[in-house]
């Protein structure tokens, strides 16, 4: 293959999922009543968006992009890690692979959630109690099953403690920049081509 097929596969690829990340936006609005899940304008309006700041909602509905795009690389990382760690360790490779400390935090947040029985519950697995910091030291503490995957730690670092950043901010309501948003696109993006989907 030469250059330019290679470059129009490329191109090709990155206008698929563009496509395939717009049709899963429209699907926000769209109703799915044979799933039961809850459409986005059926989320609104059980929240009283009308009746809220409309220039504040505009805002955070922009940011809105922003989360669904961290929550899904947050959950895409923690996937990797449990399948990468099930098929190399098997079943039991939260207790087998993951630090003392990972997974009594981990298991303090699960009580917490406990006692609070009117609540769903973030998750079914405990690495769905685990912070961003705890995706990197799992994956350090296991570098050997990641190695050919990913290229180095520093990388990996590097790539989630930025992610984390903008993170924070919108998890606590706040507004990133234009340059923000495209840093954490960069990093996404960054991550897909190398670990893939």
């Amino acid at each position: 293959m030469n250059t330019l097929d290679s470059n129009a596969n490329t191109i090709a690829g990155f206008i698929y999922r563009g496509q395939l990340a717009g049709v899963a936006i429209d699907h926000l609005s769209v109703p799915r009543r044979e799933s039961g899940e809850l459409t986005f304008d059926e989320v609104a309006k059980r929240l009283s968006l009308a009746d809220l700041d409309p220039d504040l909602v505009a805002s955070a509905t922009k940011m809105s992009a922003v989360y669904i795009a961290i929550a899904s690389f947050e959950n895409m990382v923690r996937e990797l890690i449990s399948k990468r760690l099930l098929e190399e360790k098997g079943a039991s490779w939260w207790d087998t692979a993951v630090s003392g400390d990972i997974k009594k935090r981990a298991q303090a947040r699960i009580e917490e959630e406990e006692k609070i029985r009117w609540h769903k519950s973030r998750g079914q697995s405990p690495i769905y109690f685990t912070e961003l910091g705890d995706l990197i030291s799992i994956i350090q503490q296991n570098w050997g099953l990641f190695e050919d995957l990913l290229p180095d730690i520093a990388w990996v670092r590097q790539v989630i403690k930025t992610i984390e950043r903008s993170r924070n901010v919108i998890m606590h309501s706040g507004e990133l920049s234009l340059e923000d948003i495209e840093r954490v696109g960069v990093n996404i993006r960054d991550w897909i081509r190398q670990v893939g989907t």
